[in-house]
């Protein structure tokens, strides 16, 4: 399937299509496109949207667009709850609310500097949430 968001990624851009390839369509095509351009782009292509103003998997009651992707999707995993909360933390600016959250911002903006390319970009962050998963698995089997 076609998934198609905002270019110019960032944390939510980065951590909901890495949710998207290990959780929920692990053939998933990304598409990224110019903001004035994503509803015409995903009518066009047949693309799914997300992160975007207005979409079903977008920002909703305070909470980002990879929440609202676990919500939709009916996602469970402790881990994957905590790694929510976390990127939650980190794309809306509630930095303070989780330890984690300032260091996956300063991630984030580092991996945009160094690739401004969106799919390099991505390519490259996955192996960072690949790990940050890995910790949150670590922390929810010790919470248990």
């Amino acid at each position: 399937m076609k998934w198609i968001t905002r270019s110019h990624v960032h944390v939510d851009r980065v951590a909901c299509p890495w949710l998207i390839r290990r959780f929920v369509d692990n053939e998933a095509e990304f598409l990224f496109v110019p903001a004035s351009s994503l509803a015409e782009a995903a009518e066009r292509e047949g693309a799914i949207p997300f992160d975007a103003p207005g979409v079903e998997l977008g920002h909703r009651d305070g909470k980002c667009s990879f929440e609202t992707i676990v919500e939709v999707y009916g996602l469970k995993d402790p881990a994957l709850l905590l790694l929510a909360r976390i990127v939650g933390c980190a794309d809306t600016g509630r930095l303070a609310e989780h330890p984690v959250a300032a260091g996956l911002e300063a991630l984030a903006v580092g991996y945009s500097l160094r690739f401004p390319d969106d799919e390099e970009n991505l390519a490259r962050q996955f192996e960072v949430y690949d790990s940050l998963y890995a910790w949150c698995r670590l922390e929810a089997a010790r919470a248990r």
